[in-house]
């Protein structure tokens, strides 16, 4: 298909193909092709390049994680990083001013905007300027075994995370997944009718993980300068006194049992699970809108607690369950 020119139709078969990878080699493969695939989309259609260039650079970006050694993909993405700044594209996720230190073009608009602001003092403005800003949105692409069919699925996740009752943990969210912390990670901990953990982007086991940038905290005490602590002690303080409750389909933040410990591993309550023992000791910072199905399927699969004969020992899934991507609406 993409020989013949036809990358649309070859990126929706590169997507049910995803399925069919036996190995991390297959799968950087598939990533690498897709990148492929947009980029060339994006040079057939410039109205939708950006878009276009933008997901094909994250597939570059998967692939690389998963076969980090590969020559062809890395010249492939360096190739279209250099397409993007000629076409003054940003490479970032979100809402940026700078880009390398150049102006991305909200950047420019940002710039322009101030400016007027300074010289006309316009109602319109100044009600923009006070409307209520709304809540971001993370979208979770996941991968697990389901326990009813034996297959791997695919799915979303959507959780809209409440920025105005946990600053500071929605940031640290946001900051992880903009910056790519959260892709190809796994669920480590899965506890049926309780919750499922994951974001531990250290280790994979629950035993890392760190703060997306510097926020006061090193391993959970007060510091005014991060000079003395290395990145992989960076915590946040905790926030659990906002009045969030846990309950089905709620995020919080996982932590050790002293305070201000957490880092950038998270946990989501499935259908059923109400474990108020946690409220006021977890922050709560979101729930889940849509893909609650896919949160409770994932409660489901088999871990070394209901397997003896599996070698997986604890909480852990006998068939890893990917987090795949976290991006930010």
């Amino acid at each position: 298909m993409m020989e013949k020119g036809d990358h649309s139709s070859a990126l929706d078969e590169l997507r049910t193909s995803w399925d069919l990878c036996e190995n991390d080699t297959q799968r950087a493969k598939t990533l690498k092709m897709a990148g492929d695939a947009g980029t060339a989309l994006g040079e057939e259609d410039p109205d939708m390049q950006r878009v276009h260039w933008r997901k094909a650079l994250k597939s570059y970006r998967n692939s690389m994680k998963m076969d980090p050694k590969n020559k062809e993909t890395r010249k492939a993405m360096n190739n279209l990083s250099s397409m993007m700044d000629a076409n003054a594209i940003s490479r970032g996720v979100g809402f940026q001013l700078m880009d390398e230190g150049n102006p991305t073009p909200f950047g420019l608009f940002a710039i322009v905007a101030v400016m007027m602001m300074s010289l006309v003092a316009v109602k319109v403005i100044s009600d923009m300027l006070t409307e209520e800003e709304a809540n971001p949105v993370v979208s979770m692409e996941v991968s697990y075994v389901d326990s009813d069919t034996g297959q791997r699925t695919l799915g979303t996740i959507d959780i809209e995370l409440f920025q105005d009752d946990a600053p500071v943990h929605v940031e640290n969210m946001v900051l992880h997944a903009s910056l790519g912390n959260y892709d190809n990670t796994i669920f480590h901990r899965i506890i049926e009718d309780f919750m499922n953990q994951g974001g531990d982007i250290d280790n994979q086991n629950g035993a890392g993980g760190y703060a997306a940038k510097w926020f006061g905290y090193c391993n959970g005490e007060s510091r005014s300068s991060s000079s003395a602590c290395e990145q992989s002690q960076w915590t946040i303080p905790d926030e659990a006194n906002n009045g969030l409750k846990h309950g089905p389909g709620k995020i919080a933040m996982a932590k050790t049992q002293a305070e201000n410990t957490g880092g950038s591993q998270f946990y989501i309550v499935p259908t059923g699970s109400t474990p108020s023992h946690l409220d006021g000791v977890h922050t709560v910072f979101g729930e889940v809108t849509s893909g609650m199905s896919h949160v409770d399927a994932i409660n489901k699969v088999k871990t070394g607690n209901n397997d003896n004969d599996s070698g997986t020992s604890g909480d852990k899934p006998i068939e890893d369950v990917v987090l795949l991507s976290v991006s930010v609406n």
